[in-house]
């Protein structure tokens, strides 16, 4: 070997460490990821540090901006990681499914039925170790692009670059308001009745947004945003809170509970949205994640349909 940079770059626990930090952004993010305390992530990166002869990042009062050999030692953290995620998954196919990890990362609104099916497909495969990363689309998509999962959900795939996109389910959104808004009492609303309410939209770089906002314009009509909410929980209990309306996807109340909350008979809605299995173009998937996916397409599918039939 003609070069003996590796002997000085730190250990493998090092890079892990800097991957943690440079991603969650903070020590404190980082050290509750990995079960360490913040004072050893600090000790390490100092270290890594140390063994390079440069800074990994600069500090601008609580801002963390990482210098060119920061980004440098992520790229070939991220890359010699990668290397050990391959061979774990060549000695996962050798052992057949009795062990292996999946990752896999989804947009906000399908961590309500995904986990449902992560279950079903643990019990027949308990000795899988699943990795789940949950980001709005903005989030995911920038996951996608660095390939830092095996599967990724999306209910509007990004539409540039080399992937294989293979659609999974029906996501229709409607429209929510509290069980006792005078609204809830009226069948066959136009959607121009909605207008004035006061409406609790998703934040930018939501797919959930996207939608509604691409809906509206096709359709046009409007609604009066009020205030913009990251979570659908927060949307949920905002709405049961008499704060106003929304429209989310119907799978937010089949599996995250509606109590207290009715959805509008409006005649334009249910906005016509599909959930979406996608994968880098090309890329080649462990035995663990290509039963994943079999088994979503097949029996998982057949479970969430089954549950949204209950409501339509």
């Amino acid at each position: 070997m003609s070069s003996r940079v590796h002997a000085r770059v730190g250990t493998i626990r090092q890079l892990e460490i800097l991957l943690a930090v440079h991603d969650l952004g903070s020590i404190k993010l980082a050290s509750e990821q990995l079960h360490l305390t913040q004072p050893t992530v600090s000790m390490q990166l100092t270290k890594l540090s140390e063994s390079i002869g440069m800074p990994l990042y600069e500090r601008s009062g609580k801002t963390r901006r990482f210098t060119d050999a920061g980004h440098a030692m992520v790229a070939t953290a991220r890359e010699v990681l990668g290397s050990f995620a391959r061979l774990d998954m060549q000695l996962s196919d050798m052992r057949g499914l009795r062990a292996g990890t999946l990752n896999i990362a989804v947009v906000t609104t399908s961590k309500y039925f995904i986990p449902h099916l992560l279950g079903s497909f643990l019990d027949r495969y308990p000795g899988i170790d699943v990795h789940f990363k949950v980001g709005n689309r903005q989030q995911i998509i920038d996951r996608l692009h660095q390939d830092r999962d095996d599967v990724y959900v999306f209910s509007h795939p990004p539409e540039e670059g080399n992937l294989d996109v293979t659609e999974f389910l029906p996501n229709p959104l409607v429209a929510i308001a509290a069980s006792g808004h005078p609204l809830a009492k009226k069948k066959r609303l136009d959607i121009a009745e909605l207008a004035d309410e006061p409406f609790l939209m998703r934040e930018h770089g939501s797919g959930t947004r996207y939608a509604i906002e691409r809906h509206l314009k096709r359709i046009k009509a409007r609604v009066n945003v009020r205030m913009t909410i990251e979570s659908n929980e927060a949307i949920k209990h905002a709405i049961m809170s008499g704060l106003g309306i929304s429209i989310l996807s119907a799978h937010t109340l089949s599996f995250g509970g509606s109590a207290g909350l009715a959805e509008l008979d409006v005649k334009q809605l249910p906005i016509d949205s599909r959930w979406y299995l996608v994968r880098p173009g090309g890329k080649r998937l462990s035995l663990v994640a290509e039963t994943f996916l079999d088994f979503l397409r097949d029996e998982g599918q057949e479970s969430v349909l089954e549950e949204l039939r209950k409501r339509f």
